[in-house]
């Protein structure tokens, strides 16, 4: 189903992929929370990724994500895998893209289920298939002056 006219990366009602998007400005727990309200859902699980000042026992001063052209389709080819395999009233993901610092959001995903387990088991394989899956790679910046990219997938 195609992304609403009002709002790009929204999708029509009947279709549980509500919201989907790769972003270079700030995420909204708002907006993601928002997009996935539905009165069948009995659960609704949350998750966000934030940047973190530490990485593998040294200090984080930044970190910057960059994506292949086609992340966006492939976060949606993962969403609609989970809503297929779960029963999903609605789904959101979202990424951020550009340079963070430490404490900003990375990525916000939530699921609304009918009950809470199913909300978990939902949202948790939606994070991890996003990460192991996406074309989204990360540029940590540590204290000491090194640095490193790490592979989403």
């Amino acid at each position: 189903m195609p992304p609403t006219d009002d709002h790009p990366g929204e999708q029509a009602s009947g279709d549980p992929v509500k919201l989907i998007a790769v972003r270079d400005t700030a995420l909204s727990l708002d907006e993601v929370f928002r997009a996935v309200g539905d009165d069948a859902a009995g659960g609704t699980a949350l998750f966000v990724g934030t940047v973190r000042n530490h990485d593998g026992g040294a200090g984080v001063d930044a970190l910057g994500y960059s994506c292949h052209p086609t992340a966006e389709d492939e976060m949606r080819r993962v969403a609609e895998k989970v809503a297929a395999a779960y029963p999903v009233r609605a789904l959101a993901a979202v990424h951020r893209v550009g340079d963070l610092r430490v404490g900003d959001l990375a990525v916000v995903v939530a699921v609304s289920c009918p009950h809470r387990a199913e909300a978990f088991a939902a949202c948790r394989q939606l994070i991890d298939d996003i990460k192991h899956q996406v074309p989204i790679w990360k540029h940590q910046r540590f204290s000491d002056g090194t640095e490193e990219w790490v592979g989403a997938c």
